[in-house]
């Protein structure tokens, strides 16, 4: 809708640049009358023709620039300012005209009907008000010069004229303006019918899409940030299986109307799907989007919603995650992507909070050395890549690296330590970018062929991060990740400590995660089964040791998980 309303605008603004060309092309004729009208020095054919041609040159210099001004304004500035521009070149126009009459006669003039062309394009322009502003202000020139230029002797014939002439300005602009703005209104209907949720009372998300190219555009073009919040409801399943659908209706109309209620005149507030709200903010930086969002966030908690006493808060809440374009996004996808996953974080630590987006791979730019930063920003660019092939990759490598935070703390790991854990979570799978699409989301368990393939994936990793020397330490985490205790993983079959501590610790965190997450080819087991299973595989494919720490972790941060799994 924003392009339609941008190609209407420029329709409308090149059909009134032709007006207005027109209209400065019958001025020209009329200064032209009155430079060869009695002029003695004038009646020299030679001197004629001279003057012809420089006024000529002059008026196609002067109509080339306006032409090529006026067609420009389409995209280059915004709604208000675009107004106010050609509200001022419309009093230029009836400074031209009012010249133009007054050199023709003033009240004796029979130009004085030009002032149409103004006062027609203005209105069909910028509305009703506009139109009866110039309307009015041609009428005051053309009966301040009946009053003016008369002497008191005389009674001045041409002024009842004018007086209908000054109606016939005002009633042009006033049924022309009332019309525009009829037509108008109707658009705005329209615009809301097609641009909003009609639940909700925001923007819906293909008016989001498109508002967010076009915010990050902007961004690009006046080196300003964008910020995006995305909102969670929390517990929201719980919420509708226990009061009804209609019930969970009415929760969200009321968080809409508090969005709609709590942001700035620019910023957007849409309905991304579900339970879930984004909001675009122009110029906004992160720490002024935290102050935003914690702010509704609190509001949204001290709101009185039916039975909220029954959510496992005793409070209906909601989380938050928040990203930056363009200093933690390089595009509007990846400032979805960043979003999302500020979210995903929120609501892993207990919900009801604010997260700003932070990648493992900006943590490891301040341990790198400087010429590695290209080539760690190559890696980020691949694990993007391998994102956008398989969305299950995407979340598995961001919660197995929550997962490696809480056990390395579990196991008293020191600083070094939990930072290679952390680093090797995060890019155990970076080995996958060699891998088909079509192997990555099967649904159909793999053939022995495609297995093999899969299989190639941690010695295709650290072929990856070989280049870059500050990651050497990860290697042994990322090639021996799928190891087993018993002997009989790969790519080495390693046995107990002869794989890596490390990789060890990731290889049950790693399968914790497989385990309870969404996969064409696996049925989802919840955080008990999964216990389970790792209890089963204790000694045969886990270290017992660091198995039973797990299981500690799961049951110590059960909550957390219960939003996971």
């Amino acid at each position: 809708m924003n392009k339609i309303n941008k190609d209407k605008r420029k329709q409308i603004n090149d059909m009134v640049s032709i007006v207005k060309l027109t209209s400065l092309m019958f001025t020209a004729i009329i200064f032209f009358q009155y430079i060869f009208n009695d002029n003695e020095f004038l009646n020299n054919l030679i001197y004629q023709q001279i003057m012809v041609m420089a006024l000529g040159v002059v008026m196609l210099l002067l109509l080339g620039i306006y032409l090529v001004w006026s067609f420009s304004l389409n995209d280059q500035i915004n709604k208000n300012k675009y107004r106010k521009i050609i509200f001022v070149e419309n009093l230029v126009f009836i400074g031209i005209f009012f010249v133009a009459v007054f050199l023709s006669g003033a009240y004796k003039s029979e130009f004085k009907y030009i002032f149409l062309f103004i006062i027609t394009s203005s209105t069909i322009q910028l509305g009703l008000k506009n139109g009866i502003t110039v309307a009015v202000i041609s009428s005051v020139l053309i009966l301040g010069m009946d009053i003016l230029c008369v002497q008191n002797t005389n009674v001045n014939k041409y002024f009842q004229t004018d007086l209908i002439l000054s109606g016939i300005f005002i009633l042009t602009a006033w049924p022309l303006g009332f019309y525009v703005k009829i037509e108008g209104e109707h658009i705005d209907k329209l615009e809301e019918l097609v641009n909003k949720d009609g639940l909700t009372g925001v923007f819906n998300h293909r008016y989001f899409q498109d508002a967010l190219k076009e915010k990050v555009a902007l961004s690009e073009k006046y080196k300003e940030p964008v910020s995006m919040i995305f909102v969670d409801i929390d517990y929201f399943k719980h919420y509708n299986d226990l009061y009804g659908h209609q019930k969970g209706d009415e929760v969200l109309r009321t968080i809409g109307k508090i969005l709609r209620e709590n942001l700035r005149e620019n910023d957007v507030a849409a309905r991304y799907g579900g339970e879930e709200f984004a909001i675009i903010l122009p110029n906004t930086k992160e720490t002024e989007a935290v102050i935003i969002a914690d702010k509704i966030r609190k509001i949204i908690e001290d709101t009185k919603f039916y039975g909220e006493e029954n959510q496992p808060n005793g409070v209906l809440t909601a989380s938050m995650g928040i990203s930056v374009y363009p200093d933690k996004a390089k595009n509007d996808v990846t400032l979805i992507k960043s979003a999302d996953d500020a979210l995903y974080r929120a609501k892993f630590f207990k919900k009801n909070r604010v997260e700003t987006y932070t990648s493992i791979l900006d943590e490891i730019n301040a341990d790198i050395e400087d010429k590695d930063v290209e080539l760690i920003a190559s890696i980020k660019t691949l694990i993007i890549v391998i994102n956008a092939k398989d969305r299950y990759t995407y979340g598995h490598s961001e919660r197995v690296v929550l997962y490696s935070r809480l056990l390395a703390e579990k196991l008293k790991l020191s600083e070094k330590d939990k930072k290679k854990l952390i680093y090797g979570a995060y890019m155990h799978d970076i080995g996958k970018i060699n891998i088909s699409q079509d192997i990555l989301i099967k649904k159909m368990p793999l053939t022995d062929k495609e297995w093999e393939i899969l299989k190639c994936h941690p010695q295709d990793g650290i072929e990856i991060i070989k280049p870059v020397k500050s990651l050497q330490d990860i290697i042994p985490i990322i090639l021996h990740h799928h190891e087993r205790y018993d002997g009989t993983g790969y790519p080495n079959k390693l046995r107990g400590e002869e794989i890596p501590y490390l990789a060890r610790v990731l290889s049950v965190v790693d399968s914790f995660d497989a385990m309870t997450s969404n996969r064409p080819y696996n049925v989802r087991k919840n955080y008990q089964e999964a216990i389970e299973e790792l209890k089963k595989y204790s000694g045969s494919q886990f270290d017992p040791e660091i198995a039973d720490k797990f299981i500690e972790v799961i049951k110590e941060n059960k909550d957390k998980l219960d939003n996971l799994i």
